[in-house]
């Protein structure tokens, strides 16, 4: 039984989640499984990935792991092609995998890093959702989108334009696939963290010419007003259920931020 509540919400339902190793992925696949959903789990870390599906099946949830890079598109195609196999539907896609990438002023940035910061976070997500759809019409579904602060309400972290501009993205094609999919009963959201205590931050390539574009900020004291620190992955995780459930019914197209209020000191 959850220790959440005794009334499970996605019951029966059959979750893929993509970065789900570590972080607000793993976070998520957790929660789902006490809430009664059977998970397929992507990522490029097959080990750790292997031990959150065992934390998940100790819930009773039936798990599929797939070692994947979200940015190719056959190994995409070929997970749908398993789940469907497997369990005959699909009802809720958590596109949550993502990178920092290279943190670079735009003058040094290549166009490889541009390209794979982009290649990950936007197209990456494009083709996570995209091969959904075919499973996800037949009964209708939610799709939710890890987007971020940054791109959106943020702006000030200096070197992000990759990042930002692929999180701006996110947020827009939320939008335009929550419209596009309403008349299936596919309902599209975004989550836009803010700091969230992860290992994100090991993706981060910084480079060294950072400096010469840094703005000095002098911000006030504490920079997470609501509780003083970063969230936790498990917060994140408590919004995307609610976003996947049927509790959130009558919500598509939105971005819903998750920050403790540190956007709107920062913005």
């Amino acid at each position: 039984m959850s220790r959440h509540s005794s009334a499970k919400r996605i019951e029966g339902k059959v979750a893929l989640i993509t970065g789900a190793a570590s972080g607000i992925g793993r976070a998520a696949a957790i929660r789902f499984a006490e809430e009664g959903a059977n998970l397929v789990l992507l990522d490029r870390d097959r080990q750790t990935l292997a031990v959150v599906c065992r934390e998940a099946e100790a819930f009773g949830a039936k798990t599929i792991a797939v070692e994947a890079d979200i940015t190719d598109e056959q190994s995409l195609a070929e997970v749908y092609r398993k789940t469907n196999s497997a369990y005959g539907k699909l009802d809720i896609v958590f596109a949550n995998a993502g990178i920092n990438g290279t943190l670079s002023p735009i003058e040094h940035m290549s166009k490889e890093e541009w390209e794979m910061t982009i290649g990950v976070n936007l197209t990456g997500t494009f083709l996570t959702v995209k091969h959904a759809i075919p499973l996800l019409k037949e009964n209708g579904g939610s799709v939710i989108v890890t987007s971020s602060i940054n791109g959106n309400r943020v702006f000030s972290n200096i070197g992000f334009s990759a990042y930002s501009s692929s999180k701006a993205g996110e947020s827009a094609f939320t939008r335009m696939a929550a419209l596009e999919l309403a008349d299936y009963g596919i309902r599209v959201n975004a989550v836009c963290p803010g700091a969230i205590a992860t290992h994100i931050d090991q993706s981060s390539k910084p480079k060294p010419e950072l400096k010469e574009v840094e703005i000095p900020v002098e911000y006030p004291e504490g920079s997470h007003p609501l509780e003083k620190g970063p969230g936790e992955p498990e917060q994140v995780a408590s919004l995307v259920l609610f976003l996947a459930s049927d509790e959130s019914s009558h919500i598509t197209g939105t971005s819903v931020y998750i920050d403790g209020a540190e956007s709107l000191l920062r913005g």
